[in-house]
């Protein structure tokens, strides 16, 4: 800086009084002047004499000689203006006049240093974040940003070019931007190149290269040009494309050309040889001079420079050292960055409405920017390109395939306005007509293979969102806004269907109102804003703004375009809901299923015959049914669908196919169908021929004995036509199979069919179908023969549904004579003397079931046994009936026998029949013993032994055989039954015989018979019963004395409680009263409940245990004895009543609980009672003995104690309890009434709440300090008390915050309630209210009652940092004219305490802008929105916002303009509005108000054949088709002019005149017709010029004449002929305009193609090496489930570091206030080391809680907030001189070697520190805190290091891991000096960093997600790749290329028979028809090529329509 002198930050500190200045001068007054540059010293206060006279003496000028002194600007220095102008480093001219032109070249002293924003807002953006994109055309943008800024007031065209110079024997690469701006003076120039001096932040010397910069008007879609804003895109650009930029500019007023070179070389080596880097020179010279350019490697410059001869004024910037990648990208990839230009671009280059191909273009401001770029490349041709020219951009794709659109205004809070339009893409018959984006592709393969016909995604759009963005007219590319809620599905069904949602694109057009980043690549807050719920949205139609609600008009326009633009389907007749297993999982179901579709004006019913289109083969076939994928029920649109189609003829073919309802075809009809299956059908099989040549003919039904032979068959198989054949005909899908015959012959039987022949034969050839002679037919049965038509290799006997010929042939076989014989089925059991049947079964020879016809007599035969039939029946079931057999058999089982049976007169007469024989049927009964009379003891059974026998004696045995015995001769006798069935034999016997009350014997009868057997006879026998000697009674005694007192069953005895009763004995009886003895057995059966254990020698003596009675009154003891054996069970049992014993005990009971408030009466009573030994009450009070009760308590007041006697319940109640007001706790109280006394405890709680306290609140003396809007210092919580100030536990009290309604509390005043303990939390408050002292009160509200807490005083301050208003200043007398610049606005955001917020982000500060309509006050939805300007170093107010150069709107009319400040998403604060008239510009140029069409006339007599112009009204308009020139007066001339300029034999206007003049009057002329004379002369087939020219004599400038072409014929008819002709002309350019466009696009998007593969390859590579630096390697295949593992498992590992405990500081922070405020010491540092971070956390604990702030001014209002309370540390007053350097090596080094060799491992403490944020300013703090701090492992390395380095230098304070000090001084030892236990910090203490690997884990998470879109990328872009590949290569489009030849070849001749020459008429077409071919003709861009290509397959091929 010193060297280059001053500069601009040098220019402002000093001027021309402030101290001796030094200029440099050049002397150009003559070509003999000297070349270099003389310093002049210019002495202090000296005047513009003095230094005039000065330069001559230096320069040893005549002081009387004319010369003029003036600046590089060619400004004059005069006596006024030269302390401003002469200032410290100026470059001055002496020159012969202002000017003169440089006769040699001069170099100007500059500086650049950046501003300081380079160091504000160095961390604010970074700059080409590319996602995924290569970021070069971006910094191309930047560029063309900076021109289009430079060129925004050019009158004419605006022209900007870039030059791509790699021709290498021009010198090396380069790239140039140059334009035709107003260029920039020297000053600016200098600006320029200070980095981030924005045109916001030039203030003072700071000369704006954007000089006069006023705001620009709003202008539709706020295309001003204001975009080259912050001072940094330009230079960030150069650099990253390039290494040097030479920047060269003329302004338009100037003679010189300033030239300025910066380069990164020039920086270095300025660096190297320790000069001042931001400065350098200016070379200032006259145009076109190049002799300053000698390194050939810029020798290309001399061309760029000889350009400049006929610029007025110019910029070009020439970049140099270009990066050899962007080389590379440059020339590969020419047609994609183009391209993406073109997009950012598109509304400046085709005006507001874009790129509307199908409509002509207006004539407008947008025309005359021309963007223009070129390659040159050596040996080749150079490649040009015009954007204007570039028809496949993104924005021409969304607005040309749209068919309607939807315009809507965003009004977000405050001003900000978005205008947004909204377009919808239909679903077209069969495909969606959504452009598709190669960077964002929504399909993954070729929509041709679209077998699904269903997007489960989101359709057309796929998972793009809606909006594009655009600021300031030009493209923000990496901000995209998803949707808005009125945009959005809903969730249920809405007025349109769902996909229609999805065929939806946008655009939102912002001013600079909202804040983009620097690199203009994203948004900072556009989506933020636009989705508050404050944002206003209002609807657009025909221009006006329309105050509805904006979801119901979205939902009904969408209606409405899904009906009047979808081409759907409609599916009806709803079936229902199916899935389909055969599809994916994903995709089977829900699908529903119709029967019938409506598609594009037919209907498709199932059972219709169709064929298909795009399948392989072609499918004939009936609908069966059609599918819709969704849940849906009923009628229903949808965009496609599947359709199942039985194929046919069904005959070839059985199947079934699903394909898209798309590739039906629509064109054919259904005879065409139906004819085609009957023709399939007539070349089928149709029927057998069969033949007998052997004999042996088997006839239809004929019956057959078994084994007869069928002959040998010969078979034919025949067509419909006769013909015999051997294979099925071919088929389209296959060849032809052959046909074999099987025969089978097939057995019917109950079964089932079985087969027990097959066989299968095939044609010989020469011979046919031949089977052998059969002989094996012998079962018997219904047999089928039957021959069957089979294929060969499936042997199917159908053949697509439908059965191959056959012929059957039935007939029977029956059996022979019988030969043998077998016996059939038996009925067993056989028993002695029942008669059975035996049925018999006769056989053939083959053992076929026969009949016996002759009589036959049986002989039966068995050993043992006699045996007799009665007969043997005939026919078909022959049975030998009534066998007999009688004998022994020995048991029940029965006995086996043979039976023989003789047939005589059978081959084979006799069988051996088994059979056992079982006993007969009862008859009679035997029963054990025989005598007649038994005896028997009463209560004991009988046992009788009884025999059941047959007819044979033997015993036998059936079902049911019950034998019963019934005793007859007293009552309830038993009856004893038993069951025989089994054996036959059994014991007979029951339950004793029972007789009651027996004392003698008595006689019974007992009767023995079988119930079920009435023919065998009853036994009776006689019983003599005898009485029992078993125990029968048990009585119990108790013994008083020698007398026993009997105690009766259930009797009640009373016995004293506790006592025991002795002396209980019992004694038993028998049946006859007989006293029993009682014998050991007999103890052992006797039992008592009151005791487990019983003396066994106590119970033979006949005594019972001791009871012990209970000691309870309450309690009664049931006592039972029983005795129980297997004869009886009896019982005796008795009740014990226990009674009170003496009186022994004092007892107390509390009733109505333990607790007694404070000041209040216990609750209830005291009851007390008298009780004895046991607790049983008893009765021992009377009213004489209440006085000998006494109470006694601590504490206890006995003013109120009542006591009472109740005489019910002989107790005593105590009342009136009450304590003396004391501490809460347990009280105990003593009851004592004569010798007896008892205690009771009761719980003395808090009284009724009284009061109310705060807790942890501090003094309420005096205020609490607040600022407004911030939080109180701590939560505010209350408790309830007692008057006595005891906390009261009382919960549920409402407590509520009474204060003054101008004080307000967030959170708003809410009910708070008490909880368990008293307590109520109310939380922690940020307060709003008037600055002063205000009050608030905590009160409750307690049983109706109001308890009033203490007063709380605050004192409110202002908020610095709130902003209440906004603050606009600009000139207010200034006019406005449309299409011109706003004058500048200069805005201040005003806080509380009315002072200027600074610190505020720009991007915060909008402005908009709306037009005013109705007098609405509030801004539009639609409202324009900019951002402010960058501030210029000479603004030097801070917080101040600059609105410069701001487009007025292009239309007249009133407008209203308001300034905006986002305080939160949320809040806007809005200034006052400004209204504005804006007024039309200059008039410009003549045009027509209705445009009229081409006039095609000729020279006859018919008027109408030479009118030309009819009622043609002419206005003259501004620039911006401003209707102006109102107050003009003059004539527009009309002339006939020939369109080569050739005025021989031109037509003449009617008169013979060449000319006619029309009046101009009132801001028009009106000419009502225009009509050539009669027989005018004129070249027939001519095209000719009228050119209406204003002449209006108050314009010095003449305006744009309107000229309008006309086609001249010599005669009508050919004039007719003619128009027809050139009518079939127009049409054929369009149609070949539209096909060429169509094979450019296609070769466009194929190189486009491989140029993305090339990318996503070097892509791919790039990001796979930097994986394996990582030691990753990603395997070639299955790379995505590799990628998907190693990702899931790197982030899991990450995710548990991050989980691991670590080290925190738990000091709570100070809240940042500002940015000045860094926060506390302990919170700005971390230490990894434990012990390390121990020491130093303790070495450093006074300083820990110190607020670090970086200005006084913060560290002041600290300390003033906390009353002086807090430690605060400014920066800003740190002496920076004495801190440490942190590179310096250890104090144990010496000049770079080691002293001594240390232990203890030393390190400067500061070196273990990180820092998180702000690392610069923490050095600075820790370096001043900790100096040079050493830290060593114990106490003895520290000494020994301290005496080693104290023999060589001062020795710093050192520190141990262990938490020993030394200080510096050497002194060491004390508490003082060593450091606690962390834990004893108190958690001051530093935190611990996050882990390394956890940091690295992150880079490689991150490595491996940007690889893993690549790979996805690659392998997109290879698929569509190979698609684009196959299609070029169709049938289709060589049929295009061959039209298109036909169509060529057709329009020369046309061009022939017209007179036209074809090179003519391009020119003629160029310059007259471009808009109208271009609109039809569009250049399809890459996101739509198949949608295009599918358009121009269509079956009629016409491409015009």
């Amino acid at each position: 800086m010193a060297a280059a002198g001053g500069g601009p930050g040098a220019a402002s500190a000093g001027t021309a009084g402030d101290g001796p200045r030094t200029v440099y001068l050049y002397d150009r007054r003559g070509k003999e002047s000297e070349l270099g540059d003389r310093a002049l010293q210019v002495a202090e206060r000296a005047g513009f004499a003095g230094f005039r006279a000065s330069v001559c003496q230096t320069l040893g000028i005549s002081p009387e000689e004319k010369f003029v002194i003036t600046t590089t600007n060619r400004k004059e220095i005069t006596c006024d203006n030269f302390d401003e102008t002469v200032t410290d480093g100026v470059t001055l001219y002496l020159l012969q006049s202002v000017n003169q032109l440089l006769l040699s070249a001069t170099k100007e002293r500059i500086d650049f240093l950046p501003h300081y924003d380079t160091l504000v807002k160095s961390g604010m953006y970074e700059y080409y974040a590319s996602e995924g994109q290569n970021p070069l055309p971006f910094a191309l943008a930047e560029l063309i940003d900076n021109s289009l800024s430079a060129t925004s007031r050019n009158v004419g065209i605006r022209r900007i070019q870039i030059k791509l110079l790699f021709d290498e024997t021009q010198g090396k690469p380069a790239v140039a931007v140059m334009d035709n701006g107003r260029g920039m003076t020297s000053k600016q120039l200098n600006n320029w190149a200070v980095y981030r001096l924005s045109k916001f932040t030039r203030q003072g010397d700071f000369e704006s290269d954007h000089s006069g910069y006023v705001r620009p008007v709003p202008v539709p879609r706020s295309l001003n040009s204001d975009i080259s804003y912050f001072g940094v895109g330009g230079k960030q650009a150069v650099f990253f494309v390039g290494q040097s930029a030479r920047m060269i500019s003329k302004p338009a007023d100037s003679q010189d050309v300033h030239e300025l070179v910066l380069s990164k070389e020039d920086f270095e080596k300025k660096e190297k040889n320790k000069e001042a880097i931001y400065s350098g020179y200016i070379r200032n010279r006259k145009p076109s001079d190049s002799v300053h350019i000698t390194n050939d490697d810029e020798r290309f410059l001399h061309n760029v420079i000889l350009e400049e001869k006929d610029k007025d004024s110019f910029t070009a910037v020439v970049i140099t050292g270009v990066q050899p990648e962007h080389i590379l990208y440059l020339k590969n990839y020419f047609h994609l960055w183009t391209r993406q230009l073109a997009h950012i671009y598109h509304y400046y280059i085709h005006g507001p409405k874009g790129n509307e191909i199908r409509t002509s273009k207006e004539v407008g401001p947008f025309n005359n920017i021309d963007i223009e770029i070129s390659m040159f490349e050596k040996g080749k041709a150079p490649k040009i390109v015009n954007l204007r020219e570039i028809q496949d951009d993104m924005q021409t794709l969304y607005i040309n395939t749209a068919s309607d659109s939807f315009e809507f205004k965003a009004h977000v809070e405050g001003d900000g306005v978005v205008e947004g339009i909204i377009r919808y893409h239909p679903f077209l018959y069969d495909r969606e007509t959504y452009p598709d984006d190669p960077c964002f592709p929504s399909r993954l393969k070729d929509d041709d293979d679209d077998d699904d016909c269903f997007i489960l995604e989101k359709a057309a759009r796929g998972k793009r969102p809606i909006f594009e963005c655009f600021w300031n007219g030009r493209l923000i590319p990496y901000t995209s806004v998803e949707d808005f809620d009125w945009c959005t599905p809903p969730k249920k069904r809405g007025l349109a269907p769902i996909e229609c949602y999805n065929r939806i694109s946008g655009a939102l057009f912002t001013n600079d109102k909202f804040q983009v980043s620097t690199n203009k690549l994203t948004f900072m807050d556009l989506e933020l804003k636009l989705k508050d719920k404050n944002t206003l949205f209002t609807r657009i139609l025909n221009g006006q703004e329309q105050r509805m609600k904006i979801d119901r008009e979205f939902a009904l326009w969408l209606k409405d375009c899904h009906e009047k633009y979808d081409k759907q389907i409609k599916f009806t007749l709803f079936k229902g809901i199916i899935t389909r297993p055969d599809l994916p999982s994903k995709k089977q179901g829900p699908w529903a299923t119709y029967s019938a579709i409506e598609w594009d004006g037919k209907i498709y019913k199932a059972g219709q015959l169709v064929k298909t289109i795009k399948t392989l083969p072609l499918f004939y076939g009936s609908i069966v049914r059609f599918f819709l994928y969704g849940d849906h029920d009923g009628e229903v649109y949808a965009t496609g669908g599947e359709v199942q189609i039985a194929m046919e003829p069904q005959a070839l073919y059985d199947e079934i196919k699903t394909v898209p309802i798309a590739k039906l075809d629509r064109t054919v009809a259904e005879k065409a169908v139906r004819k085609y299956v009957e023709d399939e059908m007539a070349r089928l099989p149709d029927r057998l021929s069969v033949t007998w040549p052997e004999g042996d003919e088997l006839l239809p039904s004929e019956i057959r004995p078994a084994g007869t032979p069928i002959g040998a068959l010969r078979i034919e198989i025949l067509n419909k036509k006769g013909e015999a054949m051997q294979k099925l005909p071919g088929t389209s899908h296959g060849g032809s199979k052959k046909l074999l015959v099987e025969l089978k012959v097939i057995l019917h039987s109950s079964s089932g069919n079985k087969e027990i022949i097959s066989h299968i034969s095939q044609h010989g050839g020469k011979w046919p179908y031949w089977f052998k002679k059969m002989e094996n037919i012998q079962k018997l049965g219904n047999y089928t023969l039957k021959l069957q038509v089979v294929l060969n290799e499936s042997n199917a006997d159908t053949y697509a549904g439908r059965p191959l010929p056959s012929k059957a042939i039935k007939f029977s076989v029956k059996e022979g004579k019988p030969e043998k014989f077998s016996f059939g089925l038996l009925d067993p059991p056989f028993r002695v003397g029942v008669p059975f049947n035996i049925p018999l079964e006769f056989q053939d020879e083959f053992g076929h079931t026969s009949q016996l016809a002759a009589d036959i007599q049986p002989v039966l035969e068995a050993s043992g046994l006699s045996l007799h039939y009665e007969e043997i029946t005939k026919g078909t079931n022959c049975v030998i009936r009534g066998v007999t057999a009688k004998g022994p058999v020995n048991s029940c089982q029965g006995k086996n026998f043979n039976l023989k049976v003789i047939l005589p007169g059978l081959k084979e007469d006799s069988q051996i029949l088994k059979i056992r024989l079982l006993p007969g049927p009862p008859r009679r009964l035997k029963v054990k013993p025989d005598s007649e009379i038994l005896v028997i003891e009463n209560g004991t059974a009988f046992p009788f032994q009884v025999e059941v026998l047959d007819e044979s004696d033997n015993i036998t045995a059936q079902p049911k055989l019950i034998v019963h015995c019934k005793f007859l001769g007293a009552p309830n006798l038993p009856v004893y039954m038993v069951d025989c069935s089994s054996s036959g034999t059994s014991i007979l016997t029951g339950s004793a015989i029972q007789v009651q009350n027996i004392k003698k014997d008595q006689t019974l009868k007992a009767r023995i018979e079988i119930p079920s057997c009435r023919d065998v006879l009853p036994v009776e026998k006689t019983i003599k019963l005898l009485p029992s000697s078993h125990v029968a009674q048990l009585q119990i005694f108790s013994l008083e004395g020698q007398k026993a007192i009997q105690i009766k069953h259930q009797d009640e005895v009373n016995w004293i409680a506790g006592d025991v009763m002795r002396n209980l004995i019992f004694q038993m009886y028998d049946e006859g009263e007989r006293e029993i003895n009682i014998t050991s057995t007999l103890a052992e059966k006797i039992k008592v409940n009151w005791t487990p254990e019983i003396n066994k020698e106590h119970l033979l003596q006949g005594l019972l245990p001791d009871v012990q009675v209970p000691a309870s009154v309450k309690d009664m003891r049931y006592c039972q004895v029983s005795f129980q054996d297997d004869h009886v069970s009896l019982e005796s049992a008795f009740t014990v009543r226990p009674l009170p014993d003496e009186p022994r005990h004092l007892k107390c009971e509390l009733r109505g609980g333990k607790t007694v408030q404070m000041g209040q009466e216990l609750p209830g009573e005291v009851v007390i009672i008298i009780t004895d030994q046991y607790g049983n009450q008893v009765p021992a009070f009377s009213p004489s003995t209440l006085s000998a009760l006494s109470i006694a308590g601590a504490g206890l007041d006995n003013s109120n104690v009542k006591t009472a006697l109740q005489e019910n319940s002989q107790s005593i109640s105590v009342r009136g309890i009450k304590f003396i007001p004391g501490p809460p706790g347990y009280k105990d109280l003593c009851f004592t009434w004569r010798e007896f006394s008892d205690f009771i405890r009761v719980q003395l709680i808090s009284g009724p709440p009284a009061k109310l306290l705060l807790i942890d609140w501090p003094e309420l003396k005096e205020a609490i300090p607040v600022i407004n809007g911030r939080e109180l210092q701590g939560p505010l919580a209350v408790q309830l008390c007692d008057q006595w100030d005891n906390p009261a536990a009382v919960p549920q009290v409402k407590i509520s915050l009474i204060k003054a309604s101008n004080l307000k509390l967030m959170p708003s005043n809410q009910q708070h309630k008490t909880d368990e303990k008293g307590r109520a939390d109310l939380g922690v408050f940020v307060v709003s209210a008037p600055r002063g002292e205000h009050t608030m009160q905590v009160k409750a509200i307690f049983n109706k009652s109001t308890i009033e807490g203490p007063v709380i005083k605050l004192m409110i301050l202002p908020d610095p940092e709130k902003p209440i208003r906004l603050n606009v200043k600009y000139d207010r007398d200034a006019s406005f004219l449309a299409g011109d610049i706003f004058t500048d606005f200069m805005v201040s955001v005003i806080s509380e305490d009315d002072s200027i917020i600074k610190n505020i982000n720009p991007a915060r500060i909008s402005m908009k802008m709306w037009k005013l309509s109705n007098n609405v006050n509030r801004p539009p939805a639609n409202a324009e929105t900019f951002s402010c300007n960058k501030i210029k170093d000479n603004e030097k107010e801070e917080g101040c916002f600059y609105f410069r150069d701001k487009i007025i709107p292009n239309k007249v009319g009133t407008y209203c303009i308001q300034f905006g400040f986002m305080m939160d998403k949320a809040n806007f604060l809005n200034s006052e509005q400004i209204i504005v008239d804006v007024l039309p510009n200059q008039p410009v140029k003549l045009v027509p108000e209705i445009q009229p069409a081409t006039p095609a006339v000729s020279n006859v007599r018919s008027i109408a054949s030479r009118t030309l112009v009819k009622d043609l009204r002419l206005n003259i308009t501004d620039a911006y088709g401003n209707h102006t020139g109102i107050n003009l007066v003059g004539t527009v001339v009309a002339t006939i002019k020939d369109f080569k300029e050739e005025d021989a034999d031109t037509p003449l206007f009617i008169g013979k005149v060449r000319t006619l003049e029309f009046p101009f009057m009132n801001g028009s002329a009106e000419i009502t017709s225009l009509v050539l004379a009669e027989n005018s002369p004129g070249k027939d087939s001519t095209e000719y010029l009228i050119i209406f020219e204003p002449r209006l004599p108050p314009l010095s400038a003449a305006l744009e004449p309107y000229i309008l072409p006309f086609m001249f014929y010599n005669d009508v008819k050919k004039q007719q002929q003619m128009a027809a002709l050139t009518k079939e002309k127009d049409e054929l350019s369009k149609s070949i305009v539209m096909y060429r466009s169509l094979f450019e696009a296609s070769k466009q998007l194929l190189d486009e193609m491989k140029c993305q593969v090339e990318e996503a390859k070097l892509k791919e590579a790039q990001l796979r090496n930097e994986l394996k630096i990582h030691n990753i390697d990603i395997p070639t295949t299955q790379q995505m489930e590799h990628i998907e593992a190693l990702l899931k498992r790197n982030i899991s590992e990450q995710e548990e570091l991050k989980k691991k405990p670590r080290r925190s500081c738990t000091l709570p922070n100070y809240t940042k206030g500002s940015g000045d405020v860094l926060g506390k010491i302990a919170h700005l540092a971390q230490i990894e080391d434990d012990r390390a971070a121990m020491v130093i956390s303790w070495h450093l604990a006074s300083d820990m809680d110190c607020v670090v702030t970086l200005t006084t001014d913060a560290a002041r209002r600290i300390y003033d907030e906390t009353q002086g309370r807090q430690q605060v540390l400014p920066l800003d007053s740190i002496y920076k001189k004495t801190l440490p350097d942190w590179k310096r090596p250890l104090p144990h080094f010496r000049n770079g070697k080691l002293y001594f060799k240390p232990i203890g491992d030393p390190v400067f403490a500061r070196d273990l520190l990180t820092f998180p944020d702000n690392i610069e300013h923490c050095e600075t703090v820790f370096g001043m805190l900790l100096g040079d701090t050493i830290i060593l492992d114990n106490l003895d390395a520290a000494n020994h290091y301290r005496k080693e380095v104290v023999k060589i230098t001062h020795c710093p304070t050192l520190l141990t891991r262990d938490g020993d000090r030394i200080r510096s001084n050497g002194k060491f030892g004390g508490l003082q000096n060593k450091a606690p236990p962390m834990d004893k910090l108190r958690g001051m203490v530093f935190g611990a960093p996050v882990p390394k690997q956890c940091r690295i884990l992150g880079e490689q998470i991150d490595l491996l997600q940007q690889y893993r879109t690549a790979v996805c990328k690659l392998g997109s872009v290879n698929e569509d790749l190979h698609g684009q590949l196959q299609y070029l290569h169709t049938p289709d489009m060589k049929k295009k290329k061959q039209e298109l030849d036909e169509q060529e070849k057709s329009l020369k001749l046309i061009e022939q028979k017209l007179g036209m020459t074809p090179t003519r008429k391009c020119n003629d077409s160029a310059r007259h028809s471009t808009k109208v071919d271009m609109a039809e003709c569009p250049v399809p861009p890459k996101r739509m090529r198949r949608e295009a290509t599918r358009q121009n397959r269509r079956p009629k091929g016409d491409l015009a329509n």
